[in-house]
């Protein structure tokens, strides 16, 4: 495994997009066939079963190490990474050289062992292998193989490696292949007609279109007119649902979120569009939480999400439509390189024809004049959506983020003042400060946790907060400490509902800190019941 401990260990050391594109490539171009397949498994999101938990890894790496529990979580949230932490305690005795497609085998065939054995075996490897050979042991071990190299970025290395297009590469790469069942040269090199049916097409997203928050209508108008003529743009509302793909192919039906995942069976209510639309239908939209000809907030999308199987009662209290809104083939032809307009009329005469209530055309916006698309946009959060799209008419469908075509303009988030509660050590660079943070509201006299947050504040702040936070703690669990009610934050937040899970009994969405508020005191802190009423 040293060639893909070499190839890690330069992605790790390296923010350079270029940089970590030269190393893929080289490694593509020298490796063994069989460890560029379990290269490209792991760093796409398919990693094996995972044999052990946690709370076993942790026990039996204090035992290897000879040191006390809370010592090695200490360890763990200055290191900032399990793996990482793991391997600074090991210490190799009796080295054990082996691939990396045997150690991905040698972690698989561990779901077979008792726990006895389990952590015989693991010990063994931890022993027999030092440096960034244990570090990615440990990687595929916990499943956690995020080392800052997105599928893009490893789709560019191959395409250098192999010469084979980008495009080509992350739509084979995108299907529902198996690193057990497939080799290197079919998945990536060879002209494959029979691709699976249920290969979906890489997404096309939007750029945001960023506006200060509070500006003036009147200054946000000339923010987007500097898009040119409003009639050369199609404008729909921004919805707030799973971004996913509809694929009928040879007569089967397969649905595919954008994280890559094939969600089909949690969602039984599209199986009628089997017959409904033709073969050689790929549909790209939004799958929303829908009733009574709404929709519904995403707290109770979330509840179809990460649920393998769906129960009678949630198909009856949140079923689910999708929104369509482009349409990626037709005919079994792929037409992502017609003009938007185009595909929109053959989006609206397939929906026409399918004639199935599951199956929704996502309405085209007014847009005389660019005064229109604001007020769309103010009216948004009324209409429980959460902005509005821009998608030049002319526009072909391309992969991943390009600017230029289509843009995204989101609402304003909610927010509110809340008091610094509770505070955790980062992770990675952040690792010895305080930076995750937890926010209370007033309830009664007593402040009630209502969300935690880490993001939002400047270098500066950072190392501000955690002086504070370092002086005035009253109390500590575990990595946890509780600080004096002091500090006062506006934390900005996308959505917002009641909750049964939570002891504020409010869930917010992507919670983060807009700004520190040196100006209010605790006492000027919202309440409770601020939240709630901003629930519509």
């Amino acid at each position: 495994m040293k060639r893909e401990a070499l190839l890690f260990d330069e992605l790790d050391a390296t923010t350079s997009t270029n940089a970590k594109v030269d190393a893929l490539a080289r490694y593509f171009a020298e490796a063994d066939d069989v460890d560029k397949l379990w290269v490209i498994a792991l760093l796409s999101g398919r990693r094996p079963k995972r044999p052990v938990t946690s709370t076993q890894l942790r026990k039996w790496a204090t035992e290897l190490g000879g040191i006390p529990e809370w010592l090695f979580e200490a360890s763990y949230h200055v290191v900032g990474d399990f793996a990482e932490t793991v391997s600074h305690l090991s210490r190799l005795t009796e080295p054990m050289d082996k691939s990396l497609t045997q150690w991905v085998r040698y972690v698989e065939d561990l779901c077979a062992c008792d726990e006895e054995q389990k952590q015989k075996r693991v010990k063994a490897a931890w022993s027999g292998l030092e440096g960034m050979e244990l570090f990615v042991f440990n990687k595929i071990i916990t499943g956690g193989f995020r080392i800052g190299v997105s599928q893009k970025i490893m789709v560019k290395g191959l395409s250098k490696a192999t010469s084979v297009d980008e495009d080509v590469l992350a739509h084979r790469l995108m299907g529902d292949w198996d690193p057990h069942t497939t080799n290197y040269s079919q998945l990536i090199l060879e002209e494959n007609s029979a691709d699976n049916d249920s290969r979906p097409y890489p997404f096309y997203l939007a750029y945001p279109i960023e506006g200060p928050e509070g500006t003036a209508a009147g200054a946000l108008v000339n923010d987007v007119e500097a898009l040119g003529d409003p009639n050369e743009w199609q404008a729909e509302h921004k919805w707030d649902g799973i971004r996913g793909q509809l694929i009928v192919r040879n007569g089967g039906l397969y649905v595919w979120s954008r994280g890559e995942e094939l969600v089909t069976d949690k969602y039984p209510e599209f199986e009628p569009l089997r017959e409904a639309l033709p073969n050689g239908t790929v549909l790209d939209g939004e799958i929303l939480a829908w009733k009574d000809g709404a929709p519904l907030p995403f707290a109770e999308m979330q509840k179809r999400i990460g649920r393998k199987t769906v129960g009678k009662k949630l198909l009856a209290d949140v079923p689910v439509i999708l929104m369509a809104y482009d349409i990626l083939e037709h005919e079994g032809r792929d037409i992502r390189q017609q003009p938007m307009e185009a595909r929109r009329r053959s989006l609206e005469e397939v929906v026409s024809n399918a004639a199935h209530p599951v199956l929704t055309l996502s309405p085209v916006l007014s847009l005389a004049n660019w005064q229109e698309l604001v007020d769309h946009r103010e009216a948004a959060r009324v209409t429980s959506v959460e902005g509005i799209m821009l998608k030049r008419k002319s526009s072909t469908y391309e992969v991943g983020r390009k600017r230029g075509d289509w843009w995204k303009w989101k609402v304003d988030p909610l927010s509110i003042d809340a008091v610094l509660t509770f505070s955790m050590q980062g992770h990675g660079r952040r690792a010895d400060l305080y930076t995750d943070h937890t926010f209370g509201l007033w309830q009664n006299g007593e402040l009630v946790t209502f969300a935690k947050a880490y993001s939002g504040l400047t270098d500066e702040e950072m190392k501000q907060v955690d002086t504070f936070v370092k002086k005035n703690t009253v109390e500590r669990f575990g990595p946890v400490r509780k600080v004096a009610p002091q500090l006062v934050f506006e934390i900005a937040f996308e959505g917002i509902s009641f909750s049964t899970r939570h002891k504020s009994g409010v869930a917010v969405r992507f919670p983060r800190i807009a700004r520190w508020r040196h100006d209010k005191s605790i006492e000027d802190a919202n309440t409770l019941d601020d939240l709630k009423a901003m629930i519509r």
